[in-house]
């Protein structure tokens, strides 16, 4: 069949062999010597050249055109499969998206024999691909197509010697549903009956694994009469990794039923999935608790899960309590308010003091969910202590949800018994030995002093917020500029004027560079923010001292702030002017710089700002 592939008035060409290069570059342009290329690597000894040749099957394919595509590319890739797991991946990958170049959907059904043979190799991520592809070629398949060729495949693969040919055609079996006879519908449901009973535990774990896409096809009755079944006998293995997979088939048949039917049907198999032996089905079914809770239903039944949920948050392993802390959200609607407030204090009070740090993290991180619960009276009394403690734990990360979550709390309870109760702590925080807590204050302060007030803020956290431009990690001094910004659109500009630009000008004379530095990076960040007077005025003349400084990156920097200044310094046509009095005779000293990146970032600079001119007068 290798022979029989060729592009036509190509010369022939040297057998492959290994070493041999392969210039592809002109095959786009439908260079013959390029397309002989392609067909010639994809027999090279070279992986390299094979894969690449795979990644240009397209363009050989529109050379032949469709019907040589068919009927001799389509044969040959068939026959030439081999055994390296890339190639076979990429292959996989290709063959789904070649409808267009074997003539459309009418003869999309001439990839399916090729990507059976993949379905069936040993590699699982190939097989998964290959599945895959398949899928998208039954969407684009009408009835006769999938009846004629596609149901003969699956039952090929169905009943292959091979697990891997068996596991690979549980996947096929829901995209083939809907677009077939209700004769065929019925061998398609035995069949998959079949592979839920098969020997062989990876056989029913892809079983487990499809049912979800299945259950979602087929008619009501059917979700009873064999959804149900197998669902039980899947969930009942003596494989957890069988049962494991169970659970999201277990969301998607209770979406199919009613009330009644999902107390009577599947209120036993929920019990044990919650209560099972092994450790990672429990972490699933917690892991999913609210989407199978919250479908069952029966107000009866989600009053016995939260008793479920409230074990599963003393549960031995610790994924199972931190998975079922993922869950506190959706699992405060589940009972009365009441209710749930009184039995969730006590699982709480031990989450806290968890073993795990792992644990106690998501915890932090969704505790504040339960505020809308809890009520303000009832947040202030039971939560607010717990929030305190978490504040307080030895693991950064903990420390880091919580505060990440504070606006869901404040929605509650308001920023005055926010504050009261937890500001103390926050500031301590804010000189936290882990950076990364430090930055999370940082981005929370905007809020709080958004809340609490100018005079709040200037008594409390106003030191605090400068204390951060001296920071010794630059994220947090980039973070700290970024937050008087957005400080400065909370209070104004005269209250910036007043009270934080006097103190970061302050700074441009300290002794070490990098608070001459930040100094730069504060007025450069927060000039959009303030007019062009309070430029003109107070900022131009503090650069000015900088420009002549000792240190090469003081001077590059300043000559990069030049930038945005003349922006703001256009917005008035008061101050305007500086831009030639000021601005340009700066850049032009500092591009006789000693340093070569002084000169270069000034030159930069110039540049930029003719540019920005030269827009301006186009717009005018």
């Amino acid at each position: 069949m290798a022979e029989q592939m060729s592009v036509d008035s190509v010369p022939p060409t040297a057998p492959a062999s290994t070493g041999v290069h392969y210039d592809f570059q002109d095959a786009q342009s439908g260079d013959l010597g390029a397309l002989a290329a392609i067909a010639d690597a994809m027999k090279s000894d070279s992986l390299a050249d094979r894969l690449e040749s795979l990644k240009r099957l397209g363009v050989l394919a529109l050379a032949m055109g469709e019907e040589r595509t068919r009927e001799e590319l389509v044969p040959f890739l068939d026959e030439s499969i081999d055994d390296e797991d890339e190639l076979l991946l990429s292959l996989a990958e290709v063959l789904g998206d070649f409808v267009q170049y074997v003539g459309g959907p009418k003869y999309a059904y001439v990839l399916l024999r090729p990507l059976e043979n993949l379905a069936a190799a040993e590699e699982t991520v190939v097989r998964e691909k290959a599945v895959e592809s398949i899928n998208k070629l039954v969407d684009v398949m009408d009835q006769p197509q999938v009846e004629e060729y596609l149901i003969p495949s699956i039952a090929r693969l169905s009943s292959g010697e091979w697990f891997t040919s068996r596991s690979s055609a549980a996947g096929l079996y829901a995209a083939a549903y809907g677009k077939v006879t209700d004769a065929i519908q019925s061998k398609l449901r035995a069949g998959y009956d079949a592979l839920c009973k098969d020997e062989t535990p990876m056989i029913r774990r892809a079983a487990a694994a499809n049912l979800e896409g299945l259950v979602g096809r087929i008619e009501k009755d059917h979700v009873v009469s064999f959804a149900i079944p197998n669902f039980r006998r899947l969930a009942g293995d003596d494989q957890d990794s069988v049962r494991l997979l169970t659970v999201e088939p277990l969301v998607a048949i209770t979406k199919r039923l009613d009330t009644d039917e999902c107390r009577n049907l599947l209120g036993d198999s929920v019990q044990r999935l919650c209560g099972d032996k092994s450790w990672r089905v429990r972490y699933m079914v917690a892991d999913h608790f609210v989407a199978v809770a919250t479908n069952v239903k029966d107000r009866g039944l989600q009053e016995e899960l939260v008793n479920v949920a409230i074990a599963l948050m003393h549960d031995n392993e610790a994924e199972v309590r931190g998975a079922i802390c993922t869950q506190l959200d959706g699992l405060a609607d589940l009972a009365a308010p009441d209710a749930i407030v009184t039995r969730l204090q006590g699982p709480l009070q031990e989450l806290v003091d968890d073993p795990s740090q792992h644990v106690r993290a998501t915890l932090a991180k969704h505790i504040g969910s339960l505020c809308r619960v809890f009520g303000k009276d009832g947040t202030i009394e039971h939560l607010l202590p717990l929030l305190l403690r978490l504040l307080k734990d030895t693991f950064p990360d903990v420390r880091l949800n919580i505060i990440s979550k504070l606006d869901v709390v404040d929605r509650v309870v308001g920023i005055d018994s926010l504050s009261q109760s937890l500001l103390p702590a926050i500031v301590e925080l804010a000189e936290d030995k882990q950076w990364r807590v430090r930055l999370a204050i940082i981005e929370y302060v905007p809020l709080i002093a958004s809340q609490l007030g100018v005079h709040f803020f200037d008594e409390q956290l106003s030191n605090l917020c400068m204390s951060w431009l001296g920071d010794p990690v630059y994220s947090i001094r980039e973070a700290a500029t970024t937050n008087l910004k957005k400080l400065t659109e909370v209070f104004g500009v005269d209250w910036a004027r007043s009270t934080i630009i006097p103190k970061i000008l302050a700074m441009a004379t300290h002794p070490n560079y990098l608070y001459r530095m930040t100094t730069i990076f504060a007025i450069t960040t927060i000039a959009p923010s303030v007019t062009p007077e309070i430029v003109r005025d107070l900022i131009l003349p503090s650069l000015e001292g900088l420009v002549n400084d000792p240190i090469p990156n003081i001077r590059f920097n300043v000559a990069k702030s030049m930038e945005p200044l003349t922006a703001a310094l256009r917005r008035s046509p008061d101050t305007a002017p500086l831009e030639g009095s000021v601005i340009r005779p700066t850049l032009a000293r500092l591009e006789e710089d000693s340093d070569p990146d002084v000169r270069f970032f000034a030159h930069r600079s110039l540049l930029a700002i003719d540019s920005a001119a030269s827009q301006a007068s186009v717009t005018a």
